[in-house]
């Protein structure tokens, strides 16, 4: 069982609902991401997803777009990134990893060696976003071989037709995109994403975890109300942009778990 089984085990037992959220690795800078990344279980954080930083990060709106840019401005990389999680795994061994980016930085380190070194790290689920399923052979089917799960996306353009290949091969969970098109802007409705959960769920037994427009405590309550759980990335990386101190960062984040887990 992986970590994130065992994180979406215990959930269920507890009755709970999943806050995942995500950080660019080394915004604003390398001390200051890391530090961020170590304080996030104890702000309730379920699941961790890191930012691998990118040049053309496709999927991603302004803030996200310029929090790799501040990251990679200061010398952040795939090395880097992989060193938070050897760091992190030194005082938690239990809160899962996801690793959320692009597939280039991964084909230039070579797929076998990055899949070790990622293993070595501590590294739970990879999220990839520009990987479709046609090219599962390329790291996804290595990656659960590996004993990494692959964790796809599913957006409100994913029809039942499509569906079934998205999810072959997928483990972990699933990510439901709430909106159509980048990070960071259209807020998500409920009234939208609830027939769209349920349309996935019937489809498969893995959790369902919503994200993009995803803002507020509030929101995040409401969207775990139907679903397995809620991310939260945009917000909580302007708040990093900003220059709000580390103390502060994690008390917003934790204002956003304790929605989701009202749920």
């Amino acid at each position: 069982m992986s970590r994130i089984d065992a994180k979406f085990a215990q959930l269920r037992a507890e009755n709970r609902k999943a806050f995942v959220a995500y950080i660019m690795a080394g915004d604003t800078d390398y001390d200051t991401g890391l530090a961020v990344t170590k304080g996030l279980p104890a702000a309730g954080v379920d699941i961790i997803e890191l930012g691998l930083p990118f040049t053309d990060p496709m999927a991603d709106g302004t803030t996200i777009q310029l929090a790799g840019q501040r990251a990679l401005e200061g010398g952040q990389n795939l090395e880097k990134t992989l060193h938070y999680a050897r760091e992190f795994r030194k005082s938690d061994d239990t809160t899962p990893i996801v690793l959320m980016g692009y597939y280039n930085p991964i084909y230039s380190r070579g797929v076998d060696r990055f899949l070790a070194d990622a293993v070595a790290a501590g590294i739970d689920g990879l999220i990839i976003v520009d990987l479709p399923p046609e090219e599962d052979e390329e790291l996804c089917i290595p990656a659960q071989a590996a004993g990494i799960n692959f964790i796809r996306l599913a957006t409100p353009t994913t029809d039942d037709k499509r569906l079934p290949t998205v999810l072959q091969n997928t483990s972990g969970f699933v990510y439901y995109v709430s909106v159509t098109g980048i990070t960071g802007t259209a807020a998500a409705q409920t009234a939208d994403v609830a027939p769209e959960v349920a349309r996935i769920k019937a489809a498969t037994d893995l959790p369902v975890i919503v994200g993009f427009g995803i803002r507020t405590p509030d929101a995040a309550e409401a969207i775990a109300g139907i679903a397995d759980g809620a991310v939260v990335g945009s917000a909580i990386v302007e708040k990093i942009g900003a220059g709000d101190s580390v103390e502060d960062v994690l008390a917003f984040v934790k204002a956003l778990a304790d929605g989701t887990h009202r749920a």
